[in-house]
C-alpha cells in the first residue's frame, strides 16, 4: 500500500516515534506469544487459529462507506476492551470456546501491533497511532 504525501504529514505529530513506538511493537510481540501460548494450553483444536486469526480484519468494512466510520469500526476489533469483556464473559460462563476466540482475537492485535499497524486516524487508512503504512513517496 503506498500513502500519499498528506497522509504522511496528517499522522507526523499523532505517531508514536523512537523508542516509545518500538516498544509498543515489542508489546505486540509479548501479547502474540502470550495469547497463542494461553490458547496453547487449552483444549481446542489448532485449526481454530488460523480459522479466526483474521476475523477482526472484517471490520475494515467500515471504510466502504467512509474513513471515519472505517477507523471506528476497525478500532474496536483492533482494541483490547472486546476481546476481553469476550473472555471474561468466557470465564464466566465457563465456555472454552469462546475463551479460545477471545485469545485468538488478542493474537491478531498484538500480530497487527508487532508488524506495526496501530489504531487508525480517521482520516485515511495508513494512518495510525504508530507512524503511517506502506511505502511513502
Amino acid at each position: 500500500m503506498t500513502i500519499t504525501e498528506a497522509e504522511a504529514d496528517s499522522t507526523a505529530g499523532s505517531a508514536v516515534t523512537g523508542g516509545p513506538r518500538l516498544v509498543l511493537r515489542l508489546e505486540g510481540v509479548v501479547l502474540l506469544a502470550a495469547a497463542v501460548t494461553a490458547f496453547a494450553a487449552g483444549d481446542q483444536p489448532w485449526w481454530l487459529l488460523p480459522l479466526f486469526l483474521f476475523l477482526p480484519d472484517v471490520f475494515m468494512a467500515g471504510y466502504l462507506r467512509s474513513s471515519r466510520l472505517g477507523a471506528l469500526t476497525y478500532n474496536l476489533a483492533h482494541s483490547y476492551p472486546l476481546p476481553a469483556a469476550l473472555g471474561a464473559v468466557a470465564l464466566s460462563q465457563d465456555s472454552a470456546f469462546s475463551l479460545a476466540l477471545a485469545l485468538v482475537w488478542f493474537a491478531h492485535i498484538g500480530m497487527d501491533r508487532a508488524l506495526g499497524y496501530g489504531l487508525k486516524h480517521d482520516h485515511g487508512f495508513a494512518a495510525t497511532h504508530l507512524g503511517p503504512i506502506g511505502r511513502q513517496h
